[in-house]
């Protein structure tokens, strides 16, 4: 059974709605570019807040090593997850720093990209100038071929295509942000009906 992550929680309520629904995963975004950012105090009152089982990813684009590796340290975070262009010179030196796994993002278009080394798990999500998080989905069939490390699939999955997805492939996790929110928010009962709809499948 694919595991689930919800990306891009801000506010209490948030937390609050995946400690009801229970996925797997629960994403803090570092990366300065996006309006989920949340900051170090932010991120740690959630993580605080967040249900023990549930590990907490940070999602970060080029950023400082020194910055990601003292968020694992103070336990603000149990993995990585990297949307820049850290190579994997980079991701050794992470590693040696912080206990967790690391998760390196892949942007797709048409075509399946070459693939970098060294990380734990790859995510697949539609290939954009923002480095994700745009909401759209790519071609699954990009991926039917696929033969490497378990991935975490992204890019406009919602609970209307979710089973379609799980369907189609077969992805260590799925991992949703603005298909599980309304007016930019995240909705609770979205949260809980595509975790529902994962766990049923």
């Amino acid at each position: 059974m694919s595991k689930v992550k919800i990306c891009g929680l801000r506010r209490p309520e948030d937390v609050d709605a995946v400690n009801r629904s229970m996925p797997d995963f629960a994403g803090f975004v570092f990366a300065a570019r996006s309006r989920r950012r949340v900051d170090e105090a932010t991120a740690a009152m959630l993580k605080e807040r967040l249900d023990g089982r549930i590990k907490a990813v940070g999602v970060f684009v080029n950023q400082e090593l020194e910055m990601i590796a003292g968020l694992c340290q103070k336990g603000v975070i149990d993995w990585v997850q990297l949307h820049g262009d850290e190579d994997a010179g980079y991701i050794g030196r992470l590693r040696e720093r912080c206990g967790g796994r690391i998760v390196k993002a892949i942007g797709i278009g048409g075509t399946l990209p070459p693939l970098p080394e060294g990380a734990d798990y790859l995510l697949f999500d539609t290939a954009s100038s923002q480095r994700g998080g745009i909401g759209k989905a790519f071609d699954w069939r990009v991926l039917k071929a696929y033969a490497g490390p378990p991935y975490f699939l992204a890019g406009g999955l919602s609970p209307a295509n979710v089973g379609d997805a799980l369907r189609s492939l077969a992805p260590f996790c799925v991992d949703v942000s603005s298909g599980v929110e309304t007016d930019g928010f995240k909705d609770a009962e979205k949260i809980d009906a595509f975790v529902r709809l994962v766990r049923g499948h």
